[in-house]
């Protein structure tokens, strides 16, 4: 379901040609992995300007700790979003609200691909990478 993170080039998943199998290809807003590592519960908004509308994550991908919560934040921006897991580990409710919350605890290393289910197609779709 998930693969183990490993890597040649040492686990540097900031490089910005990382796409993940191809995953983060239409996503124009992502400019590489941003190391949230040493950041107690990390933020990723939802509904952030990208993909031509609020149609992204911000940031689009993050590099976490194992254990660590992540919250999404929501803008109310975009219409209606979720955030749901590839691998069906997590998935949120469909929320329009600003404000609104969603989180996940990580227990296991992996990347996790996941995306907001109306607006994927237009690229809203995020990464986590956890180790």
């Amino acid at each position: 379901m998930y693969k183990t993170i490993t890597s040649g080039r040492g686990n540097d998943y900031g490089n910005e040609n990382e796409t993940f199998d191809g995953w983060l290809d239409d996503v124009n807003n992502y400019t590489g992995v941003v190391d949230k590592m040493d950041v107690e519960q990390p933020e990723v908004v939802v509904g952030a300007e990208g993909n031509r509308g609020s149609f992204a994550f911000e940031p689009a991908a993050i590099k976490v700790s194992r254990g660590t919560t992540v919250k999404w934040v929501w803008t109310g921006e975009g219409g209606y979003h979720n955030v749901v897991d590839e691998g069906s580990s997590f998935e949120s409710d469909l929320v329009q609200e600003e404000g609104s919350t969603f989180t996940h605890t990580f227990d296991s290393s992996g990347v996790y691909k996941y995306a907001c289910t109306p607006h994927e197609a237009l690229g809203m779709k995020g990464v986590i990478v956890v180790e």
